[in-house]
């Protein structure tokens, strides 16, 4: 793939590495790329981080043809960087923009534009224990008229942010609040892509939650209010007597690449995997009773999450004592012992980037 390359004079000061926060601190360069129904995908380009001029018409401004995808690069011990199985974001951007009638972008594309860029701005993937290179690949129409149907242009977009913890509570158990006011995704709906638009209609609940004090929503079906789905931002996880309980992917439900690994390494070492749907009856009756053992979320941004309590209909349940369980911390060690190179990737999930 040929790459034009702008050169910046005078780089950016990097953030102290150890107040990172997410999402707040952007590196130098950007990589960019136009689609056209004539030359098809061309203009690449890294360029200088800045704003992206649009037409007042542009029709993603009132239409929302946008996706985009969350993935990261690790430092390793001795200096390599590394990317966690890119062409899972690439394929499931393919499925999103399929949904939103988006041109694709060709998976080895996907993949060779993220490996340039962080190539590019590998002095900024940080260097502390916990601490990665956030990568956000997206894609938007930039087709100029006022009327609804597919647009004829795109821009594909990769941003980079050198990032700590999504939460401020770190590898320690959050509060989940159970939504089942609002409604995030249907059969037949946008539920399993990443598009704006889902998350936008989700932060009514999450402003709710977090006024009562908690720190994520955890969604039911949007048909009849009952069956588990997902976490605002993580797929989610809960073990009851000793076994495994996801929602399945079947419309409603991202498919996480996290949630993907996680059900390899469980089945790996023995556990029994239920992609079903269950109730939140079902869940907040084993933690009555003692037999919910252990819950978390997974997903690119935090990882392995602990769930410590749920809340749903004016009911507390406190999980596992409010502490991370066995199983939940050896999903995140050996995850992370993977990303960082510190343990063998038996699976082949990790990418160098030279």
């Amino acid at each position: 793939m040929k790459v034009t390359f702008e050169k910046l004079e005078i780089l950016k000061e990097k953030p102290d590495e150890k107040n990172l926060g997410f999402g707040k601190y952007f590196t130098d360069y950007m990589f960019v790329m136009d689609y056209t129904e004539d030359k098809g995908w061309h203009n690449k380009k890294i360029i200088p981080f800045g704003p992206i001029s649009l037409n007042p018409a542009t029709m993603v401004l009132h239409y929302a043809q946008e996706t985009f995808e969350g993935l990261k690069a690790y430092r390793t011990e001795d200096g390599r960087i590394l990317l966690f199985r890119p062409e899972m974001n690439a394929r499931r951007m393919i499925k999103s923009n399929e949904r939103l009638c988006m041109a694709a972008v060709p998976e080895e594309l996907f993949v060779d534009a993220v490996k340039r860029i962080v190539a590019c701005e590998k002095d900024w993937v940080p260097h502390l224990e916990g601490t990665s290179l956030y990568i956000r690949p997206f894609m938007f129409a930039t087709e100029v008229a006022v009327g609804v149907h597919p647009a004829k242009s795109y821009k594909f977009v990769v941003i980079l942010s050198p990032v700590g913890n999504y939460y401020p509570e770190g590898v320690n158990p959050v509060k989940i609040y159970v939504e089942d006011e609002y409604v995030r995704a249907t059969k037949g709906g946008t539920g399993f892509t990443k598009c704006g638009g889902n998350y936008a209609a989700s932060i009514i609940a999450q402003e709710k939650a977090q006024k009562l004090g908690y720190t994520q929503v955890l969604w039911l079906d949007g048909v009849e209010r009952k069956y588990v789905e997902e976490v605002g931002t993580m797929n989610a996880m809960f073990i009851v007597d000793n076994e495994i309980y996801t929602a399945p992917i079947d419309g409603t439900v991202l498919p996480g690449i996290t949630r993907d690994s996680c059900i390899e390494l469980l089945k790996s070492w023995g556990y029994k995997v239920h992609e079903e749907h269950f109730t939140i009856d079902f869940l907040m009756e084993a933690a009555r009773e003692g037999r919910l053992q252990e819950a978390f979320g997974t997903g690119t941004a935090a990882v392995i999450s602990p769930i410590g309590e749920l809340f749903y209909k004016g009911e507390k349940q406190v999980i596992n004592n409010f502490k991370t369980g066995s199983v939940t911390q050896k999903l995140y060690d050996t995850l992370t012992g993977i990303q960082y190179g510190k343990l063998e990737d038996k699976y082949g999930w990790t990418v160098e980037v030279v």
